[in-house]
């Protein structure tokens, strides 16, 4: 059983170094974390934008297209905007517990379950690891499902970021203070996808995995509904492509390989839709093809983990031609060309085995960086690059010690 690597990064999510000891050493980082960044500028170490965020996101009333044109007709009418805000706490980027919170993975319940006696509240997965109350402390002598708490949950979710208010009318409008502007509630909740993807981040990082896979399942329900309405946008097929990685990364910390690699695959069919020029597509489309190597490999389905690593590698050569000066590009080819060498020499072929690791030495030698490149990314250039020297040292037939 391998240790898993956090799925959830926009479309950036780094390859599992963790599963392979002779692979990538960083951890990865998170895919669906709301950062502004449009694209990977650092190593995998770099937090990745979440794949539902928006320019104008800041921006609350952009969210609603048909409010926009009269919101700005009211605004230039000196009037104001009050938010609305979620009751429980939930509209915000920022974190936040609620009532429908569990207290030991932060995300929303999920299989809701009370303690007896003390009636604490957690996931059953979560509080099934403790014999006394994390909150507290008193025995457990039983946990006993909570369905109509449950049902407040399931209820809520579905709700939510889906009320939209209509922008001016008789009720929306109200007077601030000793000022006779006019006031207009606009929906500013986070969109659902965005609000489905943080709570399945705090459970996967939580190890509840049945509650992540629950919520991102939602979310890709969500997203195939709009495709069937507007078609195959880039914007809707990144998304899903990086929800469906993300359900790939649930399923293989489950133990079901073959759904992850099902997954995979149709994160893959989405993502090879978009446009090959961006970092941020490429790096995401050439990890899930790594990541179904890597499944393959662990089945002992070397010459299956070789096609798929050698996709991988071929995506990023193509991406270093575009952006010959991306460091964390360079980097990406060097590791992909460690896998492959890897697969060729498991499979015997020791010559072309050196060759691809003598390949990623020369890259990560030549490879210059710039005061503005992060401490990170050297630390990770000078872990490969000590990795494919070790390879290179090692003698004839000791493939099995390198895997």
């Amino acid at each position: 059983m391998t240790t898993s690597v956090c799925p959830f990064s926009k479309a950036a999510r780094p390859d599992d170094a963790s599963a392979r000891k002779q692979g990538e050493t960083t951890a990865s980082a998170c895919p669906f974390s709301k950062a502004d960044a449009s694209a990977r500028k650092q190593a995998d170490t770099t937090a990745s934008a979440c794949p539902f965020s928006k320019p104008d996101d800041a921006s609350a009333r952009k969210a609603c297209p048909e409010n926009e044109g009269r919101v700005n007709k009211e605004e230039s009418a000196d009037s104001a905007t009050v938010p609305a805000k979620c009751p429980f706490g939930y509209d915000s980027q920022t974190f936040k517990l609620g009532p429908f919170s569990c207290m030991l993975c932060q995300a929303l319940l999920y299989d809701s379950s009370r303690c007896v006696p003390c009636t604490h509240v957690f996931c059953k997965v979560c509080v099934s690891r403790f014999k006394d109350c994390p909150l507290c402390g008193a025995d457990v002598e039983s946990i006993e499902a909570d369905e109509s708490l449950q049902k407040m949950v399931d209820q809520f979710i579905e709700g939510h970021a889906r009320i939209k208010r209509s922008v001016v009318n008789s009720t929306d409008e109200e007077e601030v203070g000793n000022d006779n502007k006019k006031v207009i509630y606009a929906d500013v909740s986070m969109e659902r996808g965005s609000f489905l993807v943080q709570q399945a981040m705090r459970a996967f990082q939580a190890q509840n995995y049945e509650s992540a896979k629950s919520r991102l399942a939602m979310c890709t329900e969500d997203i195939r509904d709009q495709l069937r309405r507007e078609g195959n946008t880039p914007e809707l097929c990144s998304q899903l492509g990086a929800v469906l990685g993300m359900l790939g990364d649930c399923s293989r910390a489950m133990g079901d390989s073959s759904s992850a690699v099902n997954h995979f695959e149709e994160s893959i069919e989405f993502l090879m839709k978009l446009p090959m020029d961006d970092l941020e597509i490429t790096h995401t489309l050439s990890v899930s093809l790594n990541k179904i190597g890597d499944l393959k490999y662990y089945g002992q389905d070397l010459e299956a983990a070789r096609s798929y690593y050698c996709r991988a590698l071929n995506v990023r050569r193509d991406a270093m031609k575009h952006h010959p000066n991306a460091p964390s590009q360079i980097l990406d080819v060097a590791v992909s060309l460690a896998k492959v060498a890897d697969i060729d020499r498991a499979l015997q072929n020791e010559d072309a085995a050196t060759d691809g690791f003598k390949e990623g030495m020369k890259l990560l030698e030549s490879l210059k960086l710039d005061s503005e490149d992060s401490a990170a990314l050297e630390q990770r250039r000078i872990s490969v690059l000590e990795f494919l020297k070790k390879q290179v040292e090692k003698p004839e037939g000791s493939a099995e010690a390198a895997i």
